[in-house]
């Protein structure tokens, strides 16, 4: 294996601003932020607005967006012009 061509692997903690969830893990990342673990060493901070804590997937928990379907708001907003065009 070569030397110096590989990124340097480090811990760092990844927090997810959407639940204020926060783990250790290692990474390529790096960043200026820093911040103090639980075992009282500091380690860089990478901020994420998604994380196993906050995705609907993992969690199980769907977020609404809106109360119309987007197949309802593209109907509502385009059936005027089919009957305009027939004309």
């Amino acid at each position: 294996m070569k030397k110096e061509i590989h990124p340097k692997v480090q811990p760092v903690v990844f927090k997810d601003v959407s639940c204020d969830y926060s783990f250790l893990s290692l990474s390529t990342l790096t960043s200026k932020e820093k911040v103090k673990w639980e075992d009282g060493k500091e380690y860089p901070l990478i901020t994420v607005e998604v994380s196993s804590a906050s995705h609907p997937f993992y969690t199980g928990k769907q977020r609404i967006m809106d109360s119309e379907g987007r197949l309802d708001k593209f109907k509502k907003k385009y059936a005027n012009m089919g009957t305009a065009a027939k004309k």
